[in-house]
């Protein structure tokens, strides 16, 4: 698990928003860097050109990051996507968006993706109106997501449905109008991955 400090440390390496990851943004970070430069402080040297595996890795740890999957649980992944008819990076994506930690996440009940798990992990969660404790359970088209009537009090809870998700609801998921309540409505599309990454670059990484 990454630290709140490292959190920072890992979207200003890749210089992108992972937003379930961290609510901050590169950005916010450059620019405090640059007061630093002009107050007198170290400036940074210009980045190394990547070589293409280097490029491979980082997109992949850009998934792994943003996503709070272990290497193995990615490579379980890819194998699933590979069996899948389609697109091998697509699948991939789509298996990724359908995890519940992730569906948590995007519905709005929580601000990160950790968060996310946490209300999974300790049973604040309910699938089809039961209980699942399961992060990584891949939801399906029709299943039914929502909190529980107990952590709807819970004050992490009730302020990041009152903040609503902090990237727009996907395609895939319908936000019930309480807020404490979603539906899976279809299937992932590219279009409804909330940060840039290519997964092309991830198929190669594990072909290779």
């Amino acid at each position: 698990m990454v630290q709140r400090g490292g959190r920072v440390k890992v979207i200003r390496r890749f210089g992108t928003p992972l937003p379930g990851l961290t609510r901050k943004a590169p950005r916010e970070e450059a620019a405090a860097g640059g007061a630093r430069a002009r107050s007198g402080g170290a400036a940074r040297r210009p980045p190394k050109k990547k070589s293409e595996y280097g490029r491979r890795l980082e997109e992949k740890q850009k998934v792994r990051y943003h996503y709070g999957i272990t290497e193995r649980q990615l490579r379980n992944l890819f194998a699933a996507a590979r069996r899948h008819a389609g697109v091998t990076g697509h699948n991939l994506l789509a298996l990724l968006e359908r995890r519940l930690d992730n569906v948590v996440f995007r519905l709005g009940f929580a601000p990160t993706i950790p968060a996310a798990r946490q209300l999974v992990s300790h049973g604040h969660i309910l699938v089809n109106g039961r209980r699942v404790s399961f992060p990584a359970q891949v939801v399906d088209e029709g299943d039914e997501v929502s909190v529980t009537a107990r952590a709807r009090t819970m004050p992490g809870v009730a302020s990041a449905v009152d903040s609503g998700p902090l990237v727009a609801v996907p395609s895939f998921l319908t936000r019930g109008e309480d807020g404490f309540t979603g539906r899976v409505s279809g299937a992932p599309a590219r279009e409804d991955v909330p940060f840039i990454v290519d997964e092309t670059a991830i198929v190669e990484f594990y072909a290779r």
